[in-house]
């Protein structure tokens, strides 16, 4: 199995005539999701690379089924575009634009949650079952299928992460990026449950960042309900307090939210925490 998206995925692009959303929609269609259609205002009738074109989120809904969608749209019509497709009744929503403003998240987060939906992202690369659907803006040659599931804050140490679980013989159930904003949609407790429940993926790699606590609710999630083998990285390690570094999430401020105060809190729980992602294979080869 996999979590959130398989070949049942039934994808709208919104956004797909502009210049990301065309490019990642034919990287996408050719791994072979199901993209089943795309959105763009006023261009109603179109088609992208053989994609029929919408001009509304519940247009594409009526004529498509879609149950998944994908916002490349720019940052000041997210908030507009995330909500537009809960309202239409897309279960999982997947914001890749970065730049979002945080109020307009939180108010697009607590709509669509409202609506009964999941939010991935902003400011994600989005997420991928490898062999089965991709969603977002991953290299997909990079992942293989297998039992490994993958939650990461860093679009680039997801790959790197990737790159060496695959090297290693550790294929992905699913990889799921959540993106590096103060606010974001599903995080690492919710992903947890899912993989937990998954009964193909019989391990995690976990792969977090400076700033805020949501490492530290990890590690106590994990203590109380993850009987998997879990292993972890955490970026950042030399950062000094109060300067940014990447994303906009990952700032030290007030001395909380330090990679040492992460570290000790996976340690605290039984978690191997990796001095460097390549590590993280054998990590959790060593206790499969």
């Amino acid at each position: 199995m996999s979590i959130l998206i398989d070949k049942n995925t039934r994808l709208i692009v919104q956004g797909i005539t502009g210049r990301d959303g065309g490019f990642h929609t034919a990287k996408m269609k050719a791994y072979g999701t199901n993209v089943v259609g795309g959105t763009s205002p006023g261009k109603g009738g179109e088609n992208v690379e053989g994609i029929p074109v919408f001009n509304t989120v519940r247009d594409a809904v009526k004529e498509t089924e879609a149950n998944t969608s994908v916002i490349f749209v720019p940052a000041p019509f997210a908030k507009d575009a995330m909500m537009e497709a809960a309202d239409a009744g897309v279960k999982l929503i997947i914001c890749i634009t970065e730049g979002v403003p945080t109020l307009d998240v939180v108010e697009a987060y607590h709509y669509i949650k409202q609506k009964g939906a999941d939010l991935i992202g902003p400011n994600c690369p989005g997420l991928i079952s490898p062999a089965k659907s991709t969603v977002g803006i991953m290299p997909t040659m990079i992942f293989k299928q297998g039992s490994t599931g993958v939650i990461s804050r860093s679009g680039t140490l997801t790959y790197e992460v990737v790159y060496n679980l695959t090297s290693k013989g550790l294929g992905q159930s699913t990889a799921v990026g959540v993106g590096g904003d103060p606010i974001v949609g599903l995080y690492y407790q919710e992903l947890l449950e899912m993989f937990q429940n998954d009964p193909e993926t019989d391990s995690i790699a976990l792969i977090g960042e400076i700033g805020g606590d949501a490492e530290e609710r990890a590690a106590e999630y994990i203590k109380k309900h993850v009987t998997k083998p879990v292993a972890v990285f955490i970026a950042g390690q030399q950062a000094p307090p109060g300067k940014q570094m990447g994303h906009a999430g990952a700032i030290i401020s007030s001395g909380s939210g330090t990679a040492a105060e992460k570290i000790a809190a996976f340690e605290a729980v039984g978690v191997p925490v990796a001095k460097e992602p390549s590590q993280i294979p054998d990590l959790l080869k060593s206790r499969l």
